[in-house]
């Protein structure tokens, strides 16, 4: 009961004349077997001088049903749209309010996302949307019940028994077995999505090529075939169990309505009651096996309930979610308040304080101490694994640390709720929107000074030029006018995008292998230009090209989970330590034409 409840409230998202007009009209369509019945009633009874009455009551019942039929469907499936619209959003909500990226990274999470975002794929798939909508039919089939009962009650109170009960009996029978069916097909869902992927490549004039060639189309057919019947098999034995057992839950109703058919019809014929109430009861008294029949919202209900069962769970996981404002969808501006033309705070000193982190069965910092002063060029090396990116992470609040502290200023940066908007970073990951360049870059909260300034401070601006759309070109082949960037462009696009957070407020920028796609020359000249374009903010740099680190106020070498040298490039290469090595292997692999990426291997 609390979970169709649940479902109801539901409609809170599908907004006050949406809800109202689809109630209205699953009422009327309830009301209308019911509304035929009284009018077929007083139009048998009338004599030709009073049929008048009677055929407009008949006319405007039908009306009303065809018009409550015909836009039924319409306005659940908006309803459905937008209940589902503002689930999804609740859902990105709860995952996104989340201020560290593990629990978001949890299979068990990642599977419950899944679960209440999808889009239905197969018959048994439903929506949060449409469990809402066939509640509320569920709702109009018990009106219904109800009115058709009171149209049987005219003749005898015991109708309504000896109809409704078998109904119903009918109704629970059958949609058990509809639920049964339901689970059956959803156990074998694998095996459907895998001879489904054998008939798409089967019909693949690419694959097909291939599959001559090889000889292989029996080896295909083979695993299409057995990949389907191991689903449908025990699907089709669950439809002929069902269909054996529909002809016996059928005689329930039939049962109540062939008994109130005889009773009437004997009844008028006593004289017991008129033909115009007898046909009025005949008439109630197939509704009502009208509405045990229709038993479509089983599926529904059924397939919608793992999808609140998800959204339940992640409501656990958060139960305090991102708020949803007015102007969401565009960049949050930093409580530092750095608008253009504003002069922004300085940034923070960052310790770090005897830092520990492991993923699952791996250490990767042990004990790290390090100290980011404010407004300096600091460059994080190591080899390929030592927890680079891993530091950066916990530096921009993604992670917690296993023990020990990130300070700010003095403060932890676990209980400062605005860090993360202190900081902006360049993952190595970044993401690649399919949206215009301006949305790309400014995250829907464009400054047109500022975008141009970043754009120009990333290299960006000749790309600019040749793009037939300017800013507004959207940045994917699959959009209309849209192009496709190359792995440099779209670097210099993040670049850009990190630049621009600098400008609204972020105090802090972490590059993590900014320049991995981009060809030596333009490397040479972002990194050139990097403490220019970055001057007043701290700047976290790492890069796998140690000649590219060079210039910055400082080198950190990270190995073993620890901080094992710093200083800068002229002191590190005269201590001749690990530093110095991988500096100068690098070069000469450089100048060999080898890849400069080095591994632990290449040490020894």
């Amino acid at each position: 009961m609390r979970e169709r409840l649940d479902l109801l409230r539901l409609f809170r998202y599908a907004g006050p004349a949406v809800t109202i007009a689809l109630t209205a009209m699953v009422l009327i369509d309830a009301v209308v077997p019911a509304g035929i019945a009284v009018a077929v009633q007083e139009l048998v009874a009338a004599d030709g001088r009073s049929a008048l009455a009677p055929v407009l009551l008949m006319s405007g019942v039908v009306l009303a049903g065809q018009l409550a039929l015909a836009f039924r469907f319409p306005v659940g499936r908006l309803a459905a749209d937008r209940i589902d619209g503002a689930h999804r959003t609740r859902i990105a909500a709860l995952v996104m309010g989340v201020p560290t990226v593990d629990v978001a990274e949890r299979q068990d999470v990642q599977d419950r996302v899944k679960t209440t975002t999808a889009e239905p794929r197969d018959w048994v798939d439903r929506t949060s949307g449409d469990g809402a909508v066939s509640q509320l039919e569920l709702v109009g089939h018990a009106v219904a019940l109800a009115s058709s009962s009171v149209v049987l009650a005219w003749w005898s109170w015991w109708l309504v028994p000896a109809t409704v009960i078998p109904a119903v009996c009918f109704r629970t029978v059958h949609g058990r077995q509809w639920v049964r069916h339901f689970r059956i097909w959803v156990e074998g869902v694998l095996y459907h999505r895998r001879w489904k992927y054998w008939g798409e490549v089967a019909t693949t004039p690419a694959a097909g090529r291939e599959l001559r060639v090889f000889g292989a189309s029996e080896w295909l057919l083979g695993h299409y075939t057995r990949d389907m019947r191991t689903h449908v098999d025990p699907v089709w034995e669950d439809d002929r169990r069902v269909l054996r057992g529909l002809w016996l839950a059928l005689l329930l109703p039939l049962a109540g309505c062939t008994v109130a058919f005889t009773w009437v019809a004997l009844g008028t014929a006593a004289g017991q009651g008129t033909v115009a109430l007898e046909v009025a009861v005949v008439t109630a008294a197939w509704s009502v096996f009208s509405v045990a029949i229709r038993t479509d919202d089983v599926i529904s209900l059924e397939g919608a309930r793992p999808v609140r069962r998800a959204a339940a769970e992640l409501e656990r996981i958060n139960p305090a979610p991102i708020p949803l404002r007015a102007h969401a969808g565009t960049l949050a501006l930093s409580p530092l308040g750095a608008h253009a033309g504003t002069p922004a705070a300085p940034p923070p000193l960052v310790r770090f304080e005897d830092v520990r982190f492991s993923y699952p069965g791996r250490q990767v910092l042990n004990g790290v101490d390090l100290e980011i002063r404010p407004g300096e060029s600091l460059a994080l090396v190591g080899l390929n694994g030592a927890g680079k990116s891993t530091l950066t992470k916990l530096l921009a609040g993604l992670y917690r640390p296993d023990s020990g502290r990130i300070l700010a200023d003095g403060t932890d940066i676990a209980d400062l709720p605005d860090w993360q908007s202190r900081l902006s970073v360049v993952f190595q990951d970044f993401l690649k929107y399919p949206l215009s360049l301006r949305d790309n870059i400014a995250l829907g909260a464009a400054d047109p000074d500022l975008l141009t300034g970043v754009v120009r401070d990333a290299g960006l601006a000749p790309v600019v030029s040749r793009l037939p759309g300017g800013y507004d070109t959207p940045l994917s082949r699959s959009r209309t006018a849209g192009v496709d960037l190359s792995g440099g462009q779209w670097q210099q696009v993040a670049l850009a995008r990190a630049l621009y957070a600098t400008r609204r407020g972020a105090r802090i920028l972490v590059l993590d292998e900014p320049t991995a796609h981009l060809d030596v020359r333009t490397e040479h000249d972002l990194f050139q230009r990097l403490p220019d374009i970055t001057e007043g903010i701290s700047v976290v740099l790492i890069s796998h090209r140690l000649s590219t680190v060079r210039q910055a106020d400082r080198i950190v070498l990270l190995d073993g989970g620890r901080i094992t040298e710093s200083g800068t490039h002229e002191e590190l290469m005269a201590g001749g330590g690990q530093y110095a090595t991988m500096y100068a292997l690098q070069a000469r692999r450089f100048s060999q034409g080898y890849d400069d990426r080095l591994d632990e291997g290449d040490l020894a």
